[in-house]
């Protein structure tokens, strides 16, 4: 520390003109000493306190890191920290330099009125302090984490409604519409045809009634769609199982089911995510890989659920894709990602072209399904 000693007029005034208003009663007038890493953590929590006037600032090293705190309030600074002694604006004197000329200075100094705190008390003060505001950070950065996954999942929950009511209503426009379109113009010939050609009646009535059972599945499998797990006595696999059947009619893509491991410790929310992002993966499958074969792998083990959804088909250029954010969304490759992230987890896809492509989902278990997994 400097060892001239300024006139005080100067500080005093800046004081006065400082931006903190002048001190109530109630309020206690701060004089620091030393603006280093104990000073710039106590102004962090300070400056802002209702019930704290930070008077004053003592510091030799123009680059501290806490002036530029300072200058933020506009708290008076000085070289010289006897000036902070000599005004008569101050309740507490906080020493954080750890120099034992101030140490010894204040040791000596005896003013009614004002207490000092310095030496292991006050870097006891500011190390907590220090602790406080990195906490403060760690909570802000984690919240800030937390509120970006929930607009995260806002935005693809309401886009996945989106996508899959588009789907459905897809579906049931080519699909179950349109074989209850042929049944009936099978029924009103039919109806022309009952006398003068009971034969030919009995044709297309024959062809009407199996049109009608096709229909029937059709339902059946939008329903499904719509709900995979409706049936908890199901289960994640054999509804996998089920739609698999159905997705082989569909897409002409032979498949084949492996599982390793336990369902049965996955919470409902869990199974229907899996179920999702592996029936995206596979209509991805359908849409674009031109495949003949695809192999679905299931694995629990180890906290974790993994899946790998591999196909022969002709893959592409996953380096050119994924740079490209209209080629990434239009590939399909979007949905089970942030699916799988939404999770806590990931989604990694490995394609080539003539290669074929595999994607590959890890989720975690969580918590209350490793409890569970305990209890069982």
């Amino acid at each position: 520390m400097a060892k001239a000693k300024p006139s005080t007029r100067s500080l005093r005034a800046r004081s006065r003109r400082g931006a903190v208003p002048r001190s109530s009663p109630a309020v206690t007038r701060v004089a620091l000493i030393g603006a280093g890493e104990g000073g710039s953590a106590l102004l962090t929590i300070l400056a802002t306190d209702p019930l704290v006037q930070i008077v004053g600032v003592a510091e030799i090293n123009p680059k501290a890191p806490g002036l530029r705190l300072t200058k933020r309030y506009g708290i008076p600074v000085t070289r010289d920290y006897r000036d902070l002694l000599d005004s008569e604006e101050v309740d507490l004197i906080i020493d954080v330099t750890g120099d034992a000329e101030v140490e010894e200075t204040l040791a000596e100094f005896d003013r009614v009125g004002i207490a000092v705190i310095g030496g292991a008390s006050a870097k006891f003060m500011w190390q907590l302090i220090e602790a406080r505001v990195r906490a403060n950070v760690d909570i802000k950065r984690y919240l800030k984490k937390y509120q970006d996954l929930y607009k995260l999942y806002v935005k693809e929950a309401g886009s996945a409604v989106t996508e899959e009511r588009s789907r459905i209503a897809c579906d049931i426009h080519d699909g179950l519409v349109q074989t209850l379109v042929g049944i009936n113009l099978k029924l009103d010939l039919c109806r022309g045809l009952i006398f003068s050609d009971p034969t030919r009646s009995f044709d297309l009535l024959s062809d009407a009634k199996s049109q009608l059972k096709a229909a029937i599945e059709e339902s059946r499998q939008v329903i499904f769609n719509l709900r995979p797990l409706y049936f908890e006595s199901m289960g994640l696999v054999p509804a996998l199982k089920a739609y698999l059947k159905s997705y082989e009619t569909q897409s002409r893509v032979h498949t084949k089911f492996h599982v390793s491991g336990d369902e049965s410790i996955l919470s409902p929310k869990s199974k229907i995510m899996l179920f999702r992002i592996v029936q995206e993966a596979l209509s991805n499958v359908q849409k674009h890989a031109r495949a003949g074969h695809v192999v679905i792998e299931l694995a629990f083990t180890d906290g974790h659920m993994r899946a790998i959804i591999e196909d022969d088909g002709i893959g592409f250029d996953m380096e050119a894709v994924s740079q490209d954010p209209t080629k990434w969304q239009s590939f399909g490759l979007k949905g089970f990602v942030e699916r799988a992230r939404l999770m806590g987890g990931m989604a990694k896809v490995e394609s080539r072209k003539g290669t074929g492509t595999k994607v590959l989902v890890d989720l975690p278990i969580t918590r209350e399904e490793a409890q569970q997994r305990g209890a069982n």
